[in-house]
């Protein structure tokens, strides 16, 4: 049996409500609120449409929305058929985020789509935009709460969590900033932190600026934990409750993700384990959005991988339903 019709035998298991959380808890996608019950298998770190010209050029009027939308949907509509139900976008603010392209896939497409909020200071900074540097974390987490509450630039869709980037090694000043903002504003809203986090002194400092913020580990979500090679600090972190999301999942890679989630479910950690493939995208700026890297990877090929490595299929469950469905939901306000 291939690796994705295997898949496939196993979606009536693995494609069931997330349980263990009242049905009332909501999150926004790009259409509107649902329960988190309803989010099914879920995809938590992935690319629509990204802009690498930097923060202070960056702009809608640098692409053709339709030609992205053309490009993104038969990848989203292949996704649809492996049974996914969500899709967490996590392209930020002044890199190519674009609410309004996400809401029309979405409707096409029949997948929940979220977007996000927050600023991304890694890459050396060159994503920052300038009144970030000038104004304190106060005033940025209220911006970032005012797109949960009011919707982002009167689009009326509100985002589902924060997006963050960070350089690797101790905080930078503007990095801080960005974090402090970031729990300023889960205070507010409850919304966790899906931090771009380069390595394991990074993600460490993080949990403590949180902890100084009275913001548990919880609220954090180490983005591309696969770039600390050290599983050692992945067990550390987890043991501490941070979400370690191995999102780098690709053909390259898939004995080096297999290892990584086998030895956090062996620690006993696999409650706290997310796996995606930080994949697509339409980058503006290519001809016709460049070469566009399919979702379904992960479906065909690494779910497989991860039951002939031993996994079960309750814990597959667990990392494709049960965990984005709890990292998804907002935590109470303080």
């Amino acid at each position: 049996m291939t690796g994705r019709r295997a898949f496939l035998a196993a979606l009536g298991v693995l494609a069931v409500r997330a349980r263990g959380r009242a049905a009332t808890a909501e999150v926004w996608t790009a259409t509107g609120p649902v329960s988190v019950d309803d989010l099914g298998l879920t995809l938590t770190h992935e690319h629509v449409l990204v802009d690498f010209v930097g923060a202070d050029r960056v702009g809608r009027h640098r692409y053709d929305a339709d030609e992205a939308f053309r490009a993104a949907l038969p990848h989203l509509q292949a996704l649809k058929q492996r049974g996914c139900r969500t899709l967490v976008e996590c392209t930020p603010a002044f890199l190519g985020r674009d609410p309004v392209l996400l809401r029309r896939l979405s409707e096409k497409s029949g997948l929940h789509i979220l977007t996000n909020t927050g600023y991304y200071g890694a890459a050396a900074d060159k994503f920052v935009p300038a009144h970030a540097y000038e104004e304190t974390a106060e005033r940025l987490a209220a911006r970032w709460t005012a797109e949960w509450r009011d919707g982002i630039e009167g689009t009326g869709v509100r985002p589902a969590f924060m997006k963050i980037g960070v350089d690797p090694g101790p905080l930078s000043p503007i990095d801080h900033k960005l974090v402090r903002a970031g729990a300023l504003c889960h205070r507010q809203t409850g919304l966790r932190l899906h931090v771009h986090t380069g390595d394991g002194v990074a993600a460490q400092a993080i949990v403590e600026l949180l902890r100084a913020e009275r913001v548990p580990p919880d609220a954090y979500v180490w983005v591309h934990a696969q770039s600390e090679k050290d599983r050692a600090v992945h067990r550390r972190l987890a043991g501490q409750g941070v979400w370690v999301s191995l999102d780098g999942v690709s053909e390259s890679s898939l004995d080096a993700h297999v290892a990584a989630v086998l030895d956090l479910a062996r620690a006993g950690h696999l409650g706290r384990v997310l796996v995606s493939q930080d994949a697509g995208w339409y980058h503006v700026g290519e001809a016709g959005g460049g070469r566009f890297r399919p979702y379904t990877f992960l479906f065909d090929t690494f779910v497989p991988a991860l039951g002939q490595a031993g996994l079960a299929e309750a814990d597959t469950r667990a990392l494709l339903v049960d965990n984005p469905a709890r990292v998804l939901a907002p935590l109470p306000r303080t």
